[in-house]
């Protein structure tokens, strides 16, 4: 049977940082976005209040700065490879990030099957951002389980790698998890563990390659 392997972006597949503090860097907001990452990492806001507040702060926000922000970031090496290889393994590859939507999606042209992000509108903005589209630890199983539906696979088929708290409902579900560059919510609960900044070691983990 065929595996679905599940990426969550911020803190995993970006090291050290987020989509958010990525983009909000373009815009020389990066503090006041560290500040609302500190704030839903400790539960003090949730996601909604999360993309309602940084919808506000980029308000000057354009194609180009999204462009600078994905492409300046700090991404873990051989991504591209990694999924090429699961790919040619007749398996498949998804990001579920709660980022926006419209920086998440750019991973497809990577080589990820599917992407999934919090909803916010096209850049620039023209429209409000609906609160009720951004995704949290929760929605994250529950696009899991819309993707096995798609793919032709089970939950257990599916191997998930997270940083943070965001990825604790995604990895109780899973039969194999990689906690890669984690915090101290995922102790305990995943499969293996990766410190480092090439995901190919990542996934050899679970790939069982030499």
């Amino acid at each position: 049977m065929a595996r679905l392997h599940l990426f969550d972006l911020d803190g995993t597949l970006l090291h050290g940082t987020t989509a958010p503090v990525e983009i909000s860097r373009q815009l020389g907001l990066e503090a006041e976005t560290v500040a609302l990452d500190r704030a839903i990492g400790a539960g003090l806001i949730g996601p909604p209040e999360y993309a309602a507040q940084v919808y506000d702060l980029w308000a000057g926000l354009t194609e180009t700065h999204v462009t600078a922000a994905f492409e300046a970031a700090p991404w873990l090496a051989r991504i591209r490879e990694v999924w090429a290889e699961i790919r040619s393994a007749g398996e498949y590859c998804a990001v579920v990030s709660l980022s926006p939507s419209f920086f998440v999606e750019r991973l497809l042209e990577w080589g990820a099957h599917a992407t999934h992000g919090s909803r916010f509108p096209a850049v620039p903005f023209t429209e409000p951002v609906d609160p009720a589209g951004a995704l949290s630890a929760a929605a994250k199983v529950t696009i899991a389980d819309r993707l096995c539906a798609e793919f032709g696979v089970a939950r257990a088929d599916c191997v998930a790698y997270g940083d943070s708290s965001s990825d604790k409902e995604l990895f109780a579900v899973v039969p194999v998890s990689v906690a890669v560059n984690a915090d101290g919510h995922l102790a305990g609960l995943a499969t293996h563990s990766y410190t480092g900044r090439d995901l190919w070691d990542a996934y050899e983990l679970v790939a069982g390659l030499s």
